[in-house]
């Protein structure tokens, strides 16, 4: 048979050999078995079905959840055939008449696949029609959205195991790129197909070089650099929102980089020019949400940028997946921020329980994967269930520039032995609070401020009790149940451990709360700052502010001058153009910056990059114009928030984003008459103590005597008065 197959193989696709394990899913589905196939992606998934499909008598019914990705699928498996009968779709894009043709064409035993999405095959019409016709196999691409762990959840595809049944029971092969083992698990036995033979390829790709970067007003400027920095390789950026992709592609477009925008809100026509043009080469860049890209087969892909964290790690990953397909460079960016988490957790309010449980810990596992300073390609792997042993990957920030590690050996102890002390019934948040001797809500209602474990780590930093519980973890001293949300458990070599203490050194994780460091956006890949000259800065930065009695981000903040030591400005004019600093902190702070500047450049002899001028596109969306203009006519904030539609917390958003851009505004109208001048002064005393813009110490020493909101407005107003 193995002759026959490779016959096949190149007879039909040109391949001479099969890759991985390939052949043994083919040879197994074609025995009649059920088969489970995680294979990451760019490791030929579609034809462990398609040559099948090929050659057995009948046709393969393979479910798949989106349009593109069907017409993707079929434009490819016509291009190896002599016709274009061999393979169809059906979906709600085709009409009446187009529909009755494709059924024809199955009728006459001419389509071998044909490419259904699982709303169709609940269709009364369908099911009828395809219990009338010999069916090979049925195939369930993109399989991980059957689960709700999946980081693409549809719940139609919770329905394919009984319409199966009610058409006709034959072998199904499901198919995914990414799968916990609780994913796997969840496909298996939603599919009725727990005794399938299973095939799990390595989701090591050695080409791939993943950064986390931290997210900053010059982002825009960041990317806008990188992609200079290689022309004409081709690239895909992730955003969230639609709204992000138009306003970034538009961006890229009038920086002269040649970049589309992809979405679902486009009219299908658009989209689908959009992509032709990027798979043609047309364009280099195209920006999108995560509508984009699922089976889309370009192998050049030489960088993937995501402008938000995703939601989940398994969405994280096929996303960056898409890069470096053909075994070349791939290079995985990603721009994070604590406020872009927590603004998903917002997005959450209002679903079931149950589903924001799940939603909530797989943030949290991303949140974890992005602060952890230890090996990325490590964390990645270990998620979707593999060990990875190499100390030193080589090829991701944190181990290019890696942190030193500490000895943590009492803090695993104690957390270990918290752990029991609370019965190994919660989760990792909660084992923190009580090892800090924090008296929660939680805590207190429990009684765990009367264990003696509590406080045990009192005055320890909580980032490194993080690292020490998520380390512990992938080195199997704690499991994490995830069928029980995330309860931590101790494991046989936990107890081994506190039995027997031994050397436990770990990494602490990186701090995104804080203004970034500048050594963590400096490495290789990332075409960063001159370090010499941030550091410079940062010290006239604090000489400047120990003159004028201000905390040193009220000056300047860690990113405009990250920015300073990109594009050198060297005069006041030109230092109006980077991002945080405005034509009024430009005036009143910049002349010693410039000068600085100036004589840095000239002592070192530097080129400076007079390309890096990124222009600036109008803003379309007015909301920042129309903040201010309400603010300069005294409309009480509550009433501009209504108007745009915005709760109150998220047009301070607005608001501390147009004041921190270096643009004065004045907001004592409002705040004159809910805080008095006394607590007002006291406040603004507070702030010039407080060394970065943090709010969090404000909340802890403040939270009794004012609401958030109001330390967040007398911040706004601090900023505004004594940095704008």
């Amino acid at each position: 048979m193995t002759n026959t197959l490779q016959q096949a193989l190149k007879e039909h696709f040109g391949f001479d050999s099969f890759k991985g394990h390939q052949e043994a899913i083919i040879r197994s589905l074609m025995a009649g078995r059920d088969v489970f196939v995680l294979m990451p992606t760019g490791g030929g998934k579609s034809l462990c079905y398609q040559l099948p499909a090929l050659l057995l008598e009948g046709t393969a019914i393979v479910i798949s959840p989106l349009i593109a990705l069907m017409k993707n699928q079929v434009d490819a498996i016509r291009h190896y055939s002599d016709t274009d009968h061999v393979a169809h779709f059906l979906n709600s894009s085709l009409s009446k008449s187009s529909i009755d043709a494709v059924k024809n064409d199955i009728k006459e035993g001419h389509t071998k696949l044909l490419y259904v999405a699982p709303e169709q095959l609940t269709k009364e019409e369908n099911i009828e029609f395809l219990r009338s016709v010999p069916i090979s196999f049925y195939a369930v691409d993109e399989a991980h959205c059957i689960s709700e762990w999946g980081h693409d959840f549809r719940p139609e595809y919770r329905n394919i195991r009984p319409i199966i049944n009610v058409i006709n029971v034959r072998p199904v092969i499901a198919l995914t790129a990414t799968a916990t083992p609780k994913v796997q698990h969840d496909i298996q036995k939603n599919l009725g197909m727990t005794d399938a033979v299973v095939f799990k390829s390595s989701f090591n790709r050695e080409n791939l070089y993943y950064e986390i970067r931290p997210k900053t007003p010059a982002t825009d400027k960041e990317i806008i650099k990188f992609i200079r920095s290689h022309p004409g390789k081709s690239g895909i950026i992730y955003c969230l929102s639609r709204k992000s992709v138009e306003e970034l592609a538009e961006l890229l477009k009038v920086n002269g980089i040649k970049a589309l925008p992809y979405h679902a809100g486009m009219d299908p026509a658009t989209r689908s020019a959009n992509q032709d043009a990027f798979l043609l080469e047309q364009i280099d860049v195209i920006v999108a949400t995560i509508a984009f890209g699922m089976g889309i087969d370009k192998p050049d892909v030489r960088f993937v940028i995501h402008y938000d964290i995703p939601k989940s790690l398994e969405g994280y990953y096929q996303e960056t997946g898409r890069a470096g397909r053909d075994g070349g460079e791939g290079i995985c960016i990603t721009f994070y921020s604590v406020k872009d988490l927590q603004k998903m957790e917002k997005f959450m309010q209002g679903k079931p329980v149950a589903e924001q449980e799940i939603g909530r810990q797989l943030l949290q596992e991303t949140q974890g994967y992005a602060e952890s300073s230890s090996c990325r390609r490590r964390s990645l792997l270990f998620y979707f269930g593999e060990q990875y042993q190499v100390e030193n990957c080589q090829n991701c920030d944190n181990c290019l520039n890696p942190k030193k590690k500490v000895e943590a050996k009492d803090d695993l102890c104690a957390v270990l032995e918290t752990v029991i002390a609370l019965k190994e019934k919660f989760k990792a948040d909660h084992v923190t609070d009580v090892l800090l001797g924090r008296t929660t809500a939680n805590v207190r209602s429990y009684g765990h401020d009367e264990l003696e474990v509590f406080g045990c780590e009192s005055g320890a930093d909580e980032k490194l009790l993080t690292a020490v519980i998520r380390q512990a973890i992938q080195t199997g001293y704690l499991d994490r149940d995830i069928e029980n949300y995330g309860l931590l458990k101790i494991t046989s070599k936990g107890k081994k451990f506190l039995n027997k203490p031994e050397s436990f050194k770990v990494v602490e994780d990186s701090d995104y709360t804080e203004e970034p460091e500048p050594d963590l956006v400096k490495n290789a890949a990332s075409g960063a700052a001159d370090p010499e000259l941030f550091s410079i800065l940062k010290d006239l930065r604090r000489k400047v502010a120990k003159q004028l009695g201000l905390p040193p981000y009220v000056i300047f903040q860690d990113p405009s001058l990250e920015a300073m030591a990109t594009t050198y400005p060297i005069s006041v004019e030109e230092l109006q153009n980077i991002p945080g600093v405005g034509q009024g902190k430009a005036k009143r702070y910049g002349q010693d910056f410039v000068n600085v500047i100036r004589r840095h450049v000239e002592d070192n002899e530097i080129d400076r990059p007079e390309d890096m001028k990124v222009r600036i596109i109008p803003d379309k969306n007015s909301t920042k114009q129309f903040i201010i203009k309400l603010i300069d006519r005294k409309i009480p904030l509550p009433e501009i928030a209504k108007a745009k539609g915005l709760e109150f917390s998220e047009l301070l958003d607005d608001i501390e984003a147009i004041v921190f851009s270096g643009t004065k505004i004045n907001i004592n109208y409002y705040i004159n008459e809910i805080i008095d001048e006394d607590s007002q002064e006291e406040l603004f005393d507070f702030f010039k103590e407080n060394e970065t813009d943090d709010l969090n110490r404000a909340y802890r020493e403040l939270g009794d005597d004012f609401s958030e909101e109001e330390i967040r407005m007398a911040h706004i107003k601090f900023v505004s008065e004594m940095g704008n």
